[in-house]
């Protein structure tokens, strides 16, 4: 067994019902005086130790982390709970569908803490096959609302999809109207002709 750190500035110990090395840390105290633990667990002992250095270096640096079981999922729903508060049905029920849709299925499950650009990257790659490029700004805005939110909460030290362009998606379905220049030629051919013969109105 590993020798414990000193007292307050975490620990590696070993969970023999998970099979997992787990390194913690305290953080804190509660206004009762109770000691705050933070805790992370790794199949080896070189990733607890990693992940323990992580936890450290964040309370150094001011950002006490959520824990790493905290998921891009946890934090998209807890958004669409409290982050949406103030707006109309038919927003929530819009935000919800492109979550369940396009979110939850493929980033889901995976630890907020752990998403990368790269990983957003590709998701968004993913995404603008299937949906129109208007969807896909609105799909990245949901998720980068999210995490806002949950960095703001201090679940994850910083907010990777900002750092991520929306690409170029598929083409929507095309325009029925007509374009500047196309409706100035059809008024120019109307006048030739004389409104009333061709039975076209103008409203004002």
């Amino acid at each position: 067994m590993p020798a414990r750190r000193s007292r307050g500035d975490g620990g590696l110990s070993w969970d023999s019902a998970r099979q997992r090395w787990v390194a913690s840390v305290t953080v804190g105290y509660t206004a009762s005086g109770k000691r705050i633990f933070k805790r992370a667990r790794g199949r080896t002992k070189s990733e607890a130790q990693r992940k323990l250095k992580e936890i450290i270096r964040d309370y150094e640096d001011g950002l006490v982390i959520g824990g790493y079981g905290y998921t891009v999922a946890d934090a998209v729903r807890d958004w669409l709970a409290f982050g949406l508060s103030g707006r109309d049905g038919n927003t929530i029920t819009k935000c919800t569908i492109l979550a369940n849709t396009h979110i939850m299925p493929l980033l889901g499950a995976r630890k907020l803490r752990d998403l990368s650009a790269d990983d957003v990257d590709k998701w968004l790659a993913d995404r603008a096959q299937i949906v129109s490029t208007r969807t896909l700004r609105e799909v990245r805005s949901v998720l980068k609302r999210a995490i806002t939110r949950a960095q703001a909460r201090d679940k994850v030290k910083r907010n990777v999809v900002v750092l991520c362009d929306i690409p170029q998606g598929r083409t929507g379905r095309p325009s029925k109207s007509l374009t500047l220049t196309q409706a100035e030629a059809l008024l120019q051919t109307l006048k030739g002709r004389g409104l009333a013969s061709t039975g076209v109105g103008v409203r004002g």
